[in-house]
């Protein structure tokens, strides 16, 4: 024989789960929709706006021929500087690899691994989040939308329009260099796509991790709201 407090799941007044799982409420797929679409309005106009505008002259971008020459980039142009003390240039920039130029060449495999994750954020939404887990659903939201905002790039035009630049003219102390042979603090350029990537698995990170409570003994006299999830902590329900 064993003893134990019997769990129960919130219901309400109709006998109905309390916070359902996410597929089932139309406010969590309202707010995920809403959210990976602004995320992806956000980061496909501002590739178009720096394509068309950080060059001397707009930037056409022929699929065929970046394809056919994977070291292909946009004309020489100076730049904008957006940031003082060199925080932050515009310059263009094709990226044949992934997050960061990470991995380059290898663009049928990120169009896959891409696909796959966007398939797989679906899921979790769909029955590892709860109705009211909205924080969560935000961040699947912009990795979804990170993820689509690059992929429309590989697509459309065989490499993925990067712009961002941090920290352009700050080196490395005492003559350093990265791998690739850049003095550079920060050498890599980047999009709003990427952004949202990282700024949705921080959330997740945040939500999921940071305020896990401790377990609670078994033998412990029950105390009252036992069996109450927050669904704002937890993925699963």
């Amino acid at each position: 024989m064993t003893s134990g407090h019997p769990s129960h799941t919130p219901t309400n007044s109709k006998g109905a789960p309390a916070d359902p799982p996410a597929w089932t409420s139309p406010l969590a797929w309202c707010t995920l929709l809403l959210a990976a679409a602004f995320g992806i309005t956000l980061d496909l106009w501002s590739k178009d706006w720096a394509f068309e505008h950080v060059a001397e002259r707009p930037v056409i971008l022929d699929r065929e021929v970046i394809l056919a020459d994977s070291d292909w980039r946009p004309p020489p142009h100076e730049g904008i500087e957006v940031l003082p003390f060199g925080l932050l240039d515009f310059d263009l920039v094709m990226n044949h690899g992934a997050v960061f130029g990470i991995g380059q060449e290898q663009r049928t495999v990120f169009i896959i691994f891409t696909l796959t994750a966007v398939t797989l954020a679906l899921v979790i939404f769909a029955v590892g989040t709860r109705a009211r887990s909205h924080a969560l659903h935000v961040g699947i939201a912009l990795i979804l939308a990170g993820g689509i905002g690059n992929l429309y790039d590989r697509i459309l035009f065989g490499a993925v329009r990067d712009f961002l630049h941090m920290l352009p003219r700050w080196d490395l102390p005492f003559s350093m260099n990265w791998p690739n042979g850049s003095s550079e603090v920060f050498p890599w350029v980047f999009n709003v796509a990427d952004m949202l990537l990282l700024l949705g698995m921080a959330i997740i990170v945040f939500k999921t991790g940071a305020r896990k409570e401790p377990a609670t003994d078994d033998d412990s006299p029950p105390q009252k709201g036992d069996g109450v999830i927050d669904s704002e902590n937890q993925i699963g329900g």
